[in-house]
Parts: structure tokens; C-alpha cells; sequence
């Protein structure tokens, strides 16, 4: 295990490429550092009669992560404009079988499959709400257009891509539907056309666009087609795109400083890749993770971790500063298959990592080492999550589906502080914490949680 004088040295040579935002900003869907970690504290107890500050039904379906910068919170939805039609018809027997899970298998998403929502005119939506009072400041329909595929009835929606704001600009990614590049007062400085996607078994498209400097990072993975662009974000004009030979992943790219080089990392079912940022050059690549990647890759001190939890789970710690196929190399440093995440995000706070199944069982390791504080805790009862947890205070904040917050103390014990409930609600979009305030979005509306 690494000292704390030794992990802060490497700190200095090798650190997540973050936004310039406020310590009260939440500009990105992993937060200011993208570690799922805030600046400040966020209220312990909660419920429908007690500190909420207030609730704003939000019009559509759309399960993408709101972000924050000063007094305006930025979200999507998509709004049906007709009748849903019937789905789509299913493949012959002999095309080729995908990656994704057949009913009741281990790992698979619960609920009905894909297919829903397609075939229907939508209008895709951005809304930008003041922070403090909920109220709409406004609201713009970036597109207008049929669906050529649908989503999986429970979990996918047609906004599921989070936005991202530098606090001049916020884009809005919807995929097969376009993204859209907005000024703070919803203003429209650019769109850019995307080619339509193909999602394994119609589970419906999501992630986010990522910043690093004056770049917009896209990752889009399909079953054919998949690439990874780089945009110039004033503008949109592409300044390279790479292929790759990938299916269908939702995870995240993470752009890392090290070596005097900016990488995006990022993981998937055949390899996870470093690219140069500035040319989009390989420079390293590691085989080893299972289907479905959802997880985003995480940084602790000069260690990424990459995570799977669907078919063949495995996380994969590596060592930055290597070149080429890394595969089986002393590079990577340790991995597991135990009590991966299969949609959830990991927390990175005080060099300790934590992460959850979709079945509710909470994990803390060392990210460097993999040794582990503990493992697959139960929160109390049985719990469906696909929200990412987040930090803030010695707090970790889990969002249910079941309309349950579970509260836990960060550090190398497990103990429960709290279980705070939202009648009838279904979370699914990740919690925010800003300005001492918790922003939990769920199927319906969105809430801000403050003490009074």
C-alpha cells in the first residue's frame, strides 16, 4: 500500500483532466473531478415531508444526469409526439447472436427487453433550471424526429446522455439524434449531425460527451460502426475520428494527464485503449474485460481502474507509462472478479474505491494494491440500482430504484448512516451535490434536497 506522501508525489505527475468550474459546480456527469466526488457537504435525513426544498416535474422520459454551473441547472429530455407503434419485428434465426443478456440470465438487466419508444416522432429537449427556486429559465427543442429504434422498456430512454457546461457553453449529445452546443441563455451556436446507431438488443443509446480544454470528446459504440471523435467545441469541426472494433459499450472515456501527454482512456468488451488527444495515436491497449461495458475507468494516483460486471466480469488495474499491448504484461497490476458494477459508476475519494452491483452489494478497495477494506455489503434490504453513487463530506449517497437514498460512511468501515425515501419514485440518473444541495432527477420530476 502507498503512503500518502507517495501518492500525493505521483498526484503531481499524473491527474484527471478536469473543468475549470467553481468548487460549487457540478459541469460534468461525474462531477468537478470526474470521481463522483463534491466539494462540500449534502443533507444526511430526507423524505417527502422533510427537507425538500422543492420538486419540478420534468415533461418526457429522459434518465441523463443533470449538471450544474452558478444558479443553473442543465438537463434533457425526450417528449413523445405520437402514438407508440408496434416494435420492431424480431431477428431470423441464423443472424448473428448479441452480446446482450437473454431473460433471467445473471447480470441481466431486469424488466422487459428492448424495442420500446421506436417508430415514434420525439422532440429532444434541453432545459435549463434555476438551481435555487426549480423554476424553468428555458427550454429548447434541439430536434424533431422519428425514432428508428427503440430503448429497453425500463431502463433506456432517448435522452440518456448527460450534458456537459464550461460555464460559456453546454452541449447536449442525443446521439443518433444529433448533438447540440447552446449558450448559458439557450442560445444555439452550432449542431452537428451523427450517423444512427445500433444498439445491442435495442437497449437504447446513453453516456456523455466529455471535455478536455477546448475539446468535446465523443465515444460511440455499436454493434457496427463504433468510433471515438475528437471536436473542436466551439465549432464542432472534427478534428479526428478513429474507428474501432467494438460492439456495444456505454462507458465513459477518461482523459488523464501523464507524461506530458493528454490521454482518453477509454474501456470496452475487446480492449480498453489510451489515445493521444491531440492525434488520436493508440498508445497502449489492454485486453481482459466482458461484455457490456458500462462502468467508467477511474485514476488513483498513476493507476487506472476499468470495470465489467456483465458477461466474463473482471476489473483491470494499469499502470500508466507503457506503450503498446499491455495484455498479461507487469502492467497490469491486479484484477477481480468479484462484485463487479455492471451499470454503476465507481467513487474515487481518499484513495480508497468504491463500487456497486446492481443488486445493491457495496465494495471498498485499494485502487492501487486491490486489497480490500470490504466486500459485496448488503444496504439493509434487497435494492435495484443503476444510478452512480456519489461522495461528499464522509458520505456516499446511493439512489435506488425502489425510490430509496441509501446514505453509507466513506472509510474502511461499512456502516449504514441513513435510509431516506421518495415516494413513488424511480431513480436511475445519477445523484448531484452542489452548494450544500442534493439534486436527485427520477422518472418524473426532479428534486432538490436542502435543510432547512
Amino acid at each position: 500500500m502507498i503512503d500518502a506522501m507517495k501518492y500525493s508525489a505521483i498526484c503531481l505527475f499524473c491527474c484527471v483532466w478536469t473543468l475549470s468550474a467553481g468548487a460549487a459546480d457540478w459541469p460534468q456527469w461525474r462531477g468537478p473531478q470526474f470521481n463522483g466526488v463534491a466539494e462540500g457537504a449534502a443533507p444526511l435525513e430526507w423524505s417527502d415531508s422533510k427537507n425538500v426544498a422543492w420538486k419540478t416535474p420534468i415533461p418526457g422520459r429522459g434518465f441523463s444526469t443533470p449538471v450544474v454551473w452558478g444558479d443553473t441547472i442543465f438537463l434533457t429530455t425526450a417528449i413523445p409526439m405520437g402514438e407508440a407503434k408496434p416494435a420492431e419485428a424480431p431477428k431470423p434465426p441464423d443472424a448473428p447472436k448479441p452480446e446482450g443478456p437473454s431473460p433471467g440470465s445473471p447480470g441481466a438487466r431486469r424488466g422487459p427487453g428492448g424495442g420500446s419508444g421506436g417508430n415514434i416522432e420525439h422532440r429532444f429537449v434541453v432545459m435549463a433550471l434555476n438551481r435555487r427556486t426549480g423554476a424553468v429559465e428555458w427550454e429548447q427543442t434541439a430536434a424533431t424526429a422519428v425514432t428508428h429504434e427503440g430503448y429497453h422498456a425500463r431502463y433506456g430512454s432517448f435522452a440518456s446522455y448527460a450534458p456537459v457546461t464550461d460555464g460559456k457553453h453546454v452541449w447536449a449529445l442525443f446521439g443518433s439524434y444529433g448533438l447540440y452546443c447552446y449558450d448559458m441563455k439557450g442560445k444555439l451556436v452550432w449542431k452537428k449531425e451523427l450517423p444512427k446507431m445500433k444498439m445491442v438488443m435495442s437497449f437504447g443509446e446513453g453516456g456523455a460527451p466529455v471535455l478536455a480544454g477546448g475539446r468535446l470528446i465523443l465515444k460511440l459504440d455499436q454493434e457496427s460502426g463504433s468510433f471515438i471523435a475528437v471536436l473542436d467545441k466551439l465549432t464542432g469541426k472534427e478534428i479526428w475520428r478513429k474507428e474501432r472494433e467494438e460492439r456495444s459499450s456505454w462507458s465513459n472515456p477518461l482523459v488523464v494527464d501523464h507524461g506530458g501527454k493528454k490521454l482518453v482512456i477509454a474501456s470496452a468488451s475487446a480492449k480498453t485503449r489510451a489515445y493521444d488527444l491531440e492525434t488520436g495515436d493508440v498508445i497502449w491497449e489492454v485486453a481482459g474485460l466482458g461484455g457490456n461495458v458500462i462502468p467508467a475507468p477511474v485514476l488513483a494516483g498513476d493507476v487506472v481502474v476499468v470495470m465489467s460486471g456483465f458477461r466474463n466480469p473482471n476489473q483491470l488495474a494499469i499502470k500508466l507509462g507503457g506503450k503498446g499491448d499491455l495484455t498479461g504484461t507487469e502492467a497490469v497490476l491486479w484484477s477481480n472478479q468479484r462484485g463487479n458494477s455492471y451499470t454503476p459508476s465507481p467513487v474515487l475519494e481518499g484513495g480508497k474505491m468504491y463500487f456497486l452491483t446492481d443488486n445493491g452489494l457495496l465494495s471498498c478497495v485499494n485502487p492501487v494494491t486491490g486489497e480490500a477494506y470490504y466486500r459485496q455489503q448488503r444496504l439493509g434490504k434487497p435494492y435495484n440500482f443503476k444510478a452512480s453513487p456519489v461522495a461528499a463530506a464522509g458520505r456516499l449517497y446511493l439512489a435506488s430504484e425502489e425510490g430509496d437514498v441509501v446514505v453509507v460512511k466513506l472509510g474502511e468501515q461499512f456502516e449504514v448512516l441513513a435510509t431516506n425515501t421518495l415516494t413513488d419514485q424511480f431513480f436511475e440518473a445519477s445523484p448531484v451535490i452542489t452548494n450544500g444541495s442534493l439534486y436527485l432527477r427520477s422518472d418524473k420530476a426532479l428534486y432538490c434536497i436542502r435543510e432547512k
